[in-house]
């Protein structure tokens, strides 16, 4: 079968669905591809470099007239009319928003494969286009605000007095949310960032930002993406966002809702209460806008002096990074839709990813799929508290047996004492003592610390070795070896060298390896 990647037939489109290498791959896969003339211009992707990875580069109506169409935007009239009858078209179609295109599509006999219709289950990751160009948006977002923003991010100490650092806001922290949280820090800002759902509160921290909490209650996700806000949770989000609007420099809102309009979170009045030259980039101005007065594709300034910026095109301002990320979801696709590797596309309907991403097939309509149910938020598993076992019954021991017990064992050691040499008490105490330190001490250390604390112990064991061997050099002053107590100290002076040895080397080669964990390169 043949793959057509076409050119992009909007206007402020830059990316392309087929790079270089993403060809070469559908090649390998068994598939003939053709590439339009000129189709990865925008995103510095050459002819010639495509022909080199063994496409054909051909004309409009040759690559619109293949047996798979493989695009970023949904398809205009004149693009649908050029593809024949039971081709595939594989793009961007916002189903829910454009039951007109569906019908469109589905008149024309094609067979549809929506790329933002992926399901949100963990098998369907590395198709998910939305998650890729998400993740795009959110870097640009925040190198956009900060194209206009009149000030450092980071903290800055001069000759000419001290900056301080910029204080970044984000809304939502789904992909793109993320996206600007680490963007944001990295570029040094004080970042703060909310979301709906409770349970994102330690991927938010785990960016380096405050995770501000809104005091109503929550939601969790079931399937992967926010769901809308109860009027309580709303009335109280609402006092948070102009809070939080008087006090940072920068917002990057980003809050969509599948099938519907982008929810409002910054009244007019919110932005008016904004310092002179702060700025707001909307993510959601193209699904009516999380900004009271953000228009699409536009920059607009209030009276107050607060920049509002409204691109819809934000991963297309990255052509290259964008290109390779989309061409990569559609290769993973296509591996999935040619389980032979033989260049024939096998759509298989019982695949849930398969049937979730199908829209139009045979002239009907195949939107909406069946729900998938996923959750984001881990399940809590119910657990049955085990029935407590029988156990006999025991009669407690009787404390003089107890007492005496204890009584002979301190006469055995008074006994002990007594016929043993006069420094021997001395170092019994100092062996308890370090008993029970040693206890109290290594019994806090956390469990993570335990590897780089046995290699500390080589002191203890440096202290030994010394020992043992200053015990070999009284025995060879003193007279014969093997006469009596000097046989003793030898054999304990030669079983505490070889031990020592063996905990001190032992110990430098775990110190060793664990430093190479830590080195570059």
């Amino acid at each position: 079968m043949i793959i057509g990647i076409p050119m992009e037939s909007e206007a402020r489109e830059t990316r392309v669905a087929g790079t270089p290498k993403s060809v070469a791959q559908l090649i390998k896969l068994g598939y003939e591809v053709v590439v339009e003339a000129g189709a990865g211009t925008k995103a510095a992707f050459l002819d010639e470099e495509y022909t080199e990875a063994g496409a054909r580069i051909a004309s409009s109506g040759e690559v619109w007239a293949s047996d798979i169409i493989a695009k970023i935007n949904e398809p205009t009239e004149r693009e649908i009319g050029a593809m024949k009858a039971g081709a595939y078209l594989i793009a961007l179609i916002g189903a829910p928003r454009n039951p007109e295109l569906l019908e469109r599509l589905a008149a024309a006999q094609l067979k549809v494969l929506a790329m933002d219709s992926v399901p949100r289950i963990s098998r369907a990751q590395s198709l998910d286009v939305i998650s890729s160009m998400a993740n795009i948006g959110g870097y640009r977002a925040v190198i956009e605000a900060a194209n206009v923003f009149g000030s450092f991010f980071t903290g800055q100490v001069t000759a000419a007095g001290k900056v301080p650092p910029a204080k970044v806001f984000v809304s939502g922290a789904g992909v793109a949310g993320l996206a600007a949280i680490g963007t944001a820090n990295s570029l040094g800002a004080i970042v703060r960032a909310t979301d709906i759902r409770a349970e994102v509160a330690e991927e938010v921290e785990s960016m380096g930002a405050e995770f501000v909490v809104v005091e109503a209650e929550s939601q969790q996700s079931t399937d992967g993406y926010a769901k809308e806000a109860t009027a309580n949770y709303a009335a109280a989000a609402a006092r948070m966002y102009a809070e939080q609007a008087r006090e940072v420099d920068i917002i990057v809102t980003t809050a969509l809702i599948p099938g519907r309009p982008a929810p409002r979170l910054l009244t007019s009045e919110m932005v008016a209460s904004m310092k002179p030259g702060s700025v707001i980039v909307d993510m959601a101005a193209g699904a009516g806008g999380n900004v009271e007065g953000s228009r699409p594709d536009e920059i607009v300034t209030t009276a107050n002096g607060v920049k509002i910026i409204g691109y819809t095109d934000l991963p297309g301002r990255l052509p290259t990074q964008a290109s390779q990320l989309f061409s990569q979801n559609i290769v993973n696709l296509m591996k999935l839709l040619t389980p032979q590797k033989d260049g024939e596309l096998i759509l298989n309907l019982e695949d849930v990813v398969q049937r979730g991403m199908l829209v139009a097939q045979d002239g009907a309509i195949m939107w909406p799929p069946p729900e998938v149910a996923v959750s984001a938020a881990p399940k809590q598993p119910e657990i049955t508290p085990p029935a407590p076992a029988p156990t006999p019954d025991k009669k407690p021991m009787d404390r003089r047996i107890t007492y005496a017990v204890l009584a002979t064992c301190a006469l055995a050691l008074l006994a002990l004492f007594t016929i043993s040499p006069s420094g021997l008490i001395g170092h019994f105490m100092v062996l308890m003592l370090s008993v029970v330190i040693g206890f109290y001490v290594i019994g806090n250390v956390s469990h993570a610390l335990h590897t780089p604390l046995m290699s500390v112990t080589n002191a203890i064991s440096g202290i030994i070795l010394v020992g043992c061997l200053l015990g070999l050099v009284l025995i060879n002053q003193d007279a014969p070896v093997l006469a009596g107590a000097n046989l003793a100290m030898l054999i304990l002076s030669i079983l505490g060298i070889l031990l020592a040895s063996i905990n001190v080397f032992g110990g430098f080669t775990v110190t060793q390896r664990m430093l190479k964990m830590f080195r570059k390169g």
